[in-house]
Formats: C-alpha cells, sequence, structure tokens
C-alpha cells in the first residue's frame, strides 16, 4: 500500500510520536520489507516494489514453464510476502516513523503477486516476443502491471477503509484487494484476447 505514487497519500501516513527508531527493524527486517532496497527507490517506490513478480512471470513464460508452475510461483510469492510484511509491519513503522512508509514495498510485491496469481497463459497466443513468451502473454502481463497499480493507488472500497488498520494488516490487505481487482481484470482482457484469436 506504498501510498508515494498516489496524491493523496498524505491524509493517513501519519507520523509516529516519538520518531523513527532505526533500532526497531532488524537488518533482516529491513532487507524483507523494502524488498532488497526497492522500497528506497524514487519515484514511485510502490511500482518498483510492484516489478520482481512480473518480470519473474515474463521469464518463466519465456523458458516455457507450464501454468501450474507459474500458480505456485506467485502463490509462494504471495504467502511469503504477506507473512514477512505482517511479521515486520509494526517494526517497520517504528523504524521509518510514520503509518505505512514509502520504503516498505513487500505488500507491492505480495499484491502483485495475487494480480498475476492464476491466469490462462497457456491460451494466450501470438507471435513469439522473447523464447516461449508470446505477445499476448505480454500483454496481459504488463496489463494486471498495470491495473495493479491503479487499483492501489485509487484504493476502491473496502481497501481505502482497511489501509486504516494498525500495523502489518494496515499496510498490506488493501494490496491484496488491489491485486484481486487487477487478477479479475487482467482474466477479462485474456478472455477477449483468446475469443479474438479464435476468431
Amino acid at each position: 500500500m506504498t501510498n508515494a505514487d498516489s496524491p493523496a497519500h498524505g491524509s493517513h501516513r501519519r507520523e509516529i510520536e516519538g520518531g523513527p527508531d532505526p533500532s526497531a527493524l532488524s537488518t533482516l527486517g529491513w532487507i524483507s520489507v523494502t524488498a532488497w532496497g526497492l522500497g528506497t527507490l524514487r519515484p514511485a517506490s510502490g511500482t518498483w516494489g510492484s516489478l520482481p513478480p512480473v518480470i519473474a512471470v515474463l521469464v518463466l513464460l519465456a523458458l516455457g514453464a507450464p501454468t501450474w508452475l507459474i500458480v505456485v510461483a506467485m502463490a509462494v510469492s504471495a504467502i511469503k510476502c504477506s507473512w514477512l510484511c505482517m511479521h515486520y509491519g509494526r517494526a517497520a513503522e517504528r523504524a521509518f516513523g510514520r503509518k505505512d512508509p514509502s520504503q516498505v514495498v513487500i505488500d507491492e510485491v505480495a499484491g502483485q503477486s495475487v494480480a498475476l496469481l492464476w491466469l490462462p497463459w497457456g491460451a494466450l497466443g501470438g507471435d513469439a516476443l522473447v523464447g516461449e513468451l508470446t505477445m499476448h502473454q505480454a500483454i496481459v502481463a504488463v496489463a494486471a502491471f498495470l491495473l495493479f497499480r491503479a487499483f492501489d493507488i485509487m484504493k476502491p472500497p473496502p481497501a481505502n477503509r482497511l489501509q486504516r488498520l494498525e500495523g502489518g494488516a494496515g499496510i498490506l490487505i488493501d494490496d491484496l484487494l488491489a491485486g484481486g481487482y487487477a487478477l479479475l481484470a487482467a482474466w477479462i482482457i485474456s478472455l477477449v484476447l483468446i475469443s479474438r484469436s479464435a476468431v
């Protein structure tokens, strides 16, 4: 839910009493919540944090990985990153001195993984781009990325209310919802591409 990408992000990213306390977060915790430092990149740290699942899916598709393997990879990513966010979320807020700090992007990794979790990759054809990666597969992967970023920034209900929860839950849950919205929209795009290919 990194709201550095949102023009209204200041509304809930309130400072935490006592200010930043870097000692509250271990080195492993910092690496985890910033996704190996992606959360420190500017501008739009949330967009940087959303890239790893997309790149992973594109590489797997280029290598000819079956759909079930991509499903497993994204499921593992979503579950692991969600756990890390819940585990380190409150400490991260203390360390960076504000609720839902922009440096925390492990929630974006989780949400983007959900957006790519289960799509009909094998049925998406088109010309080959790189290896086994097809044009329609690339279109859907990029669409899922853009859709997730849009839903994460706009935060349609109930995500806009759930982000007010405390600790890791408040950081994470709206991103998982944004990922779910993006997944549904990506399915619609996939079905349109498949139907056009069948004509």
